[in-house]
């Protein structure tokens, strides 16, 4: 038997508004979309989802500290465009013995951690 890692999901109440912020702001590769869920990363063996929360289990997960980290290249210019771009960050940037680390939410109130390394 062979299992293996698919995706993670979060779930938004606003489709438009997520791409918004993972697309334009974060700067995620878009993989596909549909009327309910975009997936990122291109070509990757597990992707990131964003999904309409449509049902009320979904949508009580709306708007928490999901629990991804993403690690990025130019952690300093991404934090300013997201601040910019009017995201709220829980943690700004700091810098630590481990490098730099910011936690930023997006437009429905989800966390995501963002590192250098």
């Amino acid at each position: 038997m062979s299992i293996s890692l698919k995706n993670f999901v979060i779930f938004v109440a606003d489709l438009a508004k997520a791409k918004s912020f993972y697309a334009d702001l974060l700067g995620l590769p878009v993989a596909g979309q549909s009327e309910m869920l975009i997936e990122f990363f291109p070509g990757a063996v597990t992707t990131l989802g964003v999904s309409l929360a449509l049902h009320d289990d979904a949508r009580s997960l709306v708007g928490r500290h999901t629990g991804i980290t993403l690690k990025v290249d130019n952690i300093v210019g991404i934090c300013e465009t997201l601040k910019n771009g009017g995201a709220f960050f829980v943690e700004p940037l700091e810098s630590s013995p481990w490098g730099k680390m910011a936690v930023v939410q997006d437009f429905d109130g989800n966390m995501i951690a963002l590192v250098d390394r």
